[in-house]
């Protein structure tokens, strides 16, 4: 009797440390609920996006609240507090107000097309002191103070935005964490589990980067998803999980992102990922959570159930591993993953799968001019021609890194042009690209690196150190040298002698040859005047007290990256 009340105590003590241990992975959100209210009046609540949503190299890192697809809706302070913040600029969030809440909270609204007026006008003295469009103020508490429902903004379609609607963060002010809006109970009803799409498992004997993961079919049983194969032989001694999934709210059909995903085998929780607590400087780790690979080569996006040897915990959660699960014997093993919203709502895929007859693969091939990078390590590439170096923290996975060559088809080439690596393999920080000259350079400061891929392009200006021309990206591509000695020109704008009476607006599109305009100063009659450049396009002017009727005299310069510039003068009458 003794010995079984002894084993029973030891059940029990050991289910209460299990039981703390997963607490400890997932402690409870304690976050004030219905503290704060939907940020727009007056549109049907519902979004286009939530919390955790994967995009291109970063999570999406709030709500985006519909505004029924028009601008110049109502945006409200979501509770007491004062504005701490305002940002205008031509990507990202556009126009942004930031509000400070007294419970340690900070609330963002963003893509707003015109701030409440008593701050508006604030903002625009303030760009005219500085003769900048785009900026950043900070307030104190006393300047800008806002109540709960207060009218603070008209909603927008700016910066990094493609339709109407208005971005809405909760963020730790003191920590700047960007947290999960769904789990404040804001007045968005969800009783709907999450879709799962497609299952993948990935040979762990490798780098994910060096294959192809294999699809598990699946289908719908009930309440739960289930392999369409009763039994998945598996071929390798490691084995990780992948998955694509979305969520969608009631009465909504749009696609968003999920918020958890948990393995087990064995009835075991092994790990899990959970988008609640992000800061902007790690929603790049995005890359390491989705095979970038299957995405980068147009495939859907698959969230990994497992973390990559180069991410550090981030949003996964290790419990009995790191999400790669090792099969030791041909056992048949079942699998369960648990996906979950921010509600609770869930679905669960039930598979089994065990080790069948492993085969040698034989060695890594040799190629020319390559050789392995691997996670964590100073990686170094170098030759008499070019030099790449990568970071320790570049990597999420090894990869077989090489570089070959070919006669560049740039008119202004200095260079041959290497391709370095392979685009389907991300970068998390920036490598440094090194290249010599094959021909003679007029001037050093007009020298550029040049990566180009698919027919998209970027351009960075070189640094001279020694025979080395210099500059550092966060992608691998086709690098070469560049000369830059054309001017940008300027279009768009009006006839020089023009009338411009009935016009409301003066817009120009400057262009340049390697697309890349760092400077545009406009002057009306020797003074500086406030250009809007809202998605980097178009530089617009719209009439205002600034220009009154009359002759004027406006001037437009413009200067590319490496100091290209062009100035043009228009005499007008308005």
């Amino acid at each position: 009797m003794k010995t079984l009340f002894r084993l029973t105590l030891s059940f029990i003590i050991g289910l209460f440390s299990f039981t703390s241990l997963l607490a400890q992975f997932f402690p409870e959100r304690n976050y004030p609920q219905k503290y704060f209210i939907y940020p727009v009046k007056d549109v049907r609540i519902s979004l286009s996006a939530n919390f955790g949503e994967l995009r291109s190299n970063h999570y999406h890192m709030g709500l985006d609240c519909r505004t029924d697809q028009a601008e110049n809706k109502t945006v409200v302070a979501a509770a007491d507090g004062f504005v701490s913040r305002v940002s205008v600029g031509p990507f990202g969030f556009g126009l942004a107000i930031y509000i400070d809440h007294p419970n340690g909270f900070t609330t963002v609204y963003g893509h707003l097309n015109k701030f409440y007026p008593a701050l508006d006008k604030y903002v625009k003295q303030k760009q005219y002191e500085q003769e900048s469009w785009p900026i950043n103020l900070t307030f104190e508490p006393d300047q800008f103070p806002v109540k709960k429902g207060q009218f603070i903004a008209l909603s927008g379609n700016t910066g990094g935005s493609a339709g109407p609607h208005v971005h809405f963060e909760i963020r730790d002010t003191k920590t700047e964490k960007v947290l999960n809006p769904m789990l404040f109970a804001l007045p968005i009803p969800d009783n709907v589990p999450p879709t799962i799409v497609s299952l993948y498992m990935f040979d762990r004997c490798k780098s994910t980067y060096d294959q192809t993961p294999m699809h598990i079919p699946i289908k719908k049983v009930g309440n739960k998803y289930v392999s369409v194969q009763n039994v998945i032989t598996v071929n390798t001694d490691k084995v990780s999980f992948g998955i694509t999934a979305n969520d969608k709210q009631s009465g909504s059909t749009n696609p968003n992102g999920i918020y958890q995903g948990t393995l087990y085998v064995d009835n075991e929780p092994q790990s899990s990922f959970l988008l609640d607590s992000i800061d902007y400087i790690e929603t790049r780790y995005l890359n390491a959570h989705i095979d970038y690979k299957t995405r980068a080569g147009g495939g859907p996006y698959i969230q990994h159930l497992s973390r990559l040897p180069g991410y550090p915990e981030g949003v996964y959660k290790d419990i009995a591993n790191d999400g790669v699960y090792e099969l030791e014997d041909t056992k048949v093993h079942p699998v369960k993953i648990e996906v979950k919203d921010a509600n609770g709502n869930t679905s669960i895929i039930e598979l089994n799968i065990k080790k069948g007859l492993i085969t040698e693969t034989g060695k890594q091939p040799k190629e020319a001019a390559s050789k392995m990078f691997f996670p964590g390590f100073v990686n170094v590439y170098e030759r008499e021609d070019i030099q790449v170096y990568l970071p320790a923290d570049a990597l999420y996975d090894s990869v077989l890194f090489r570089v070959t060559e070919k006669v560049s088809a740039d008119k202004d080439a200095l260079s041959r042009t290497f391709t370095v690596g392979s685009p389907l393999v991300p970068i998390h920080s920036y490598m440094t690209v090194r290249i010599k000259a094959d021909s003679t350079v007029a001037d050093d400061s007009k020298v550029l690196i040049k990566r180009s891929w698919k027919g998209s392009s970027e351009v960075v200006p070189a640094t001279k150190e020694g025979d080395w021309y210099t500059a550092r990206f966060r992608s691998f591509g086709e690098f070469s040298l560049i000369e830059d000695n054309e001017a940008p020109v300027i279009t768009g704008g009006f006839a020089n002698g023009a009338n411009l009476a009935a016009r409301t607006l003066i817009s120009f599109t400057p262009k340049d040859n390697n697309g890349v305009i760092t400077n545009f100063r406009a002057e009306l009659d020797g003074e500086w005047l406030m250009f809007t450049n809202d998605k980097g396009r178009n530089f617009i002017y719209r009439f205002d007290e600034k220009c009154p009727r009359g002759k004027h005299e406006l001037k437009i310069y413009v200067e590319d990256a490496v100091g290209n510039a062009t100035e043009k003068v228009y005499n007008f009458t308005r």
